[in-house]
């Protein structure tokens, strides 16, 4: 074992929630930080999607711990956070990364979608942030990490409610940096680029007569990595702001995005 590494970045005795991490980006990330030595808790709103991501970690060598709880439903996490410091111990690390998608173009759109995009998005990570801080703040440490997206920065047609939800998620980012920094309370988040998962399957799916989806050539145009990116590339960046290593990075979206943001796009040929 490298000492030098281990302590830099070794999770070990550090206990991390990672939201709706019953799949996707937030089951990569789970499995990473147990990987650097945390223990895993995680949370889904259905009973049976918890059993077999608990058994997908299995799978992994993983023991982690399962709740059934709406992210939105402040009653349902002060349940979930007795439940995981009875069972498992205060929280060190959260990653707010439960969130949902609807596109549909904005005069299209119903308020009660908008709502309930921005509730998911935004007010979920604003209260289980506020569940754990009160431990974070006597224990003197803390890490939270808010899976924001390339829609913290750029809007784009038909994502009105998660871009306005993400860029909300970055300002809260910020203001908890602001707020608690004083406590040794780390507030970071990664904004993923387009990332090859289950959710965006539909925009890489080949059209009815075979042709590559117009959307999955933009995105490899737009892509100086001229690829979508893998769960696995978020799982370093989230180690990194899980660790020690950042403890003097506070208040930063970390984006993983194959240089989206970086370039204007190649141009057509």
């Amino acid at each position: 074992m490298n000492t030098y590494i281990d302590q830099m970045f070794g999770l070990k005795g550090k206990v991390a929630l990672i939201t709706g991490a019953t799949h996707g980006i937030g089951f990569g990330i789970a499995c990473a930080l147990a990987k650097a030595g945390a223990t895993i808790c995680f949370n889904g709103r259905y009973k049976e999607n918890n059993e077999q991501a608990l058994q997908a970690y299995a799978e992994e060598g993983i023991q982690a711990h399962g709740y059934v709880c709406d992210v939105t439903n402040e009653s349902e996490v002060a349940d979930m956070m007795k439940k995981i410091e009875a069972e498992v111990g205060t929280i060190d690390i959260l990653v707010n990364n439960a969130g949902i998608i609807q596109r549909k173009p904005m005069l299209e759109m119903d308020v009660t979608d908008f709502r309930k995009v921005v509730d998911v998005d935004l007010t979920g990570p604003f209260i289980m942030a506020k569940a754990v801080l009160p431990a974070m703040i006597e224990k003197n440490a803390g890490k939270i990490i808010n899976i924001c997206s390339l829609m913290s920065e750029l809007g784009r047609e038909t994502v009105v409610g998660y871009a306005a939800a993400k860029g909300g998620l970055k300002m809260l980012t910020r203001n908890i940096c602001a707020e608690f920094g004083e406590y040794n309370i780390q507030c970071n988040g990664i904004g993923p680029g387009y990332i090859a998962t289950s959710q965006t399957a539909p925009l890489r799916e080949k059209q009815a007569d075979g042709s590559p989806n117009p959307f999955d050539a933009f995105i490899l145009a737009k892509t100086p990595a001229h690829r979508w990116g893998k769960p696995e590339d978020l799982e370093g960046p989230a180690v990194f702001l899980a660790s020690s290593a950042s403890d003097f990075v506070n208040g930063q979206i970390l984006f993983v995005d194959g240089g989206i943001l970086a370039s204007l796009g190649r141009a057509p040929q």
